[in-house]
């Protein structure tokens, strides 16, 4: 269930790197973008989740990283939509912080998943 946690995440990052630019030049993005990018990034968390601690089968350490990354990804990615609720564009600095983690989480995921770690 890793692999299809991975495409869940990597059509999240492509309207993730949508959203961050539109933030990046001070417009909030559109709210199907940003309701579509938490669908997947949640789906794909939710399967990661139970994979790595319900599945049954011990996962690697990067698995469970990649998981805590992503969870911290997505609790920023709450503090995000309340800018979104509230109509103002969220903090550079936050939307930064918000895409490293969920990068270093998939990075860390696919590397381990693919055997690269």
């Amino acid at each position: 269930m890793l692999i299809p946690a991975i495409a869940l995440f990597a059509c999240s990052a492509l309207l993730g790197v949508y959203m961050l630019v539109r933030v990046f030049k001070g417009a909030l993005p559109p709210w199907p973008a940003a309701i579509l990018h938490g669908l997947f990034a949640a789906t794909g968390l939710a399967l990661l989740l139970y994979t790595a601690f319900l599945a049954g089968a011990p996962q690697p350490p990067a698995v469970m990283i990649a998981a805590a990354l992503l969870v911290i990804a997505a609790l920023g990615g709450f503090v995000l939509v309340s800018f979104h609720i509230r109509k103002q564009a969220p903090p550079r600095a936050l939307a930064g912080v918000h895409a490293l983690a969920a990068v270093a989480g998939f990075l860390s995921l696919a590397g381990s998943v693919f055997g690269v770690i």
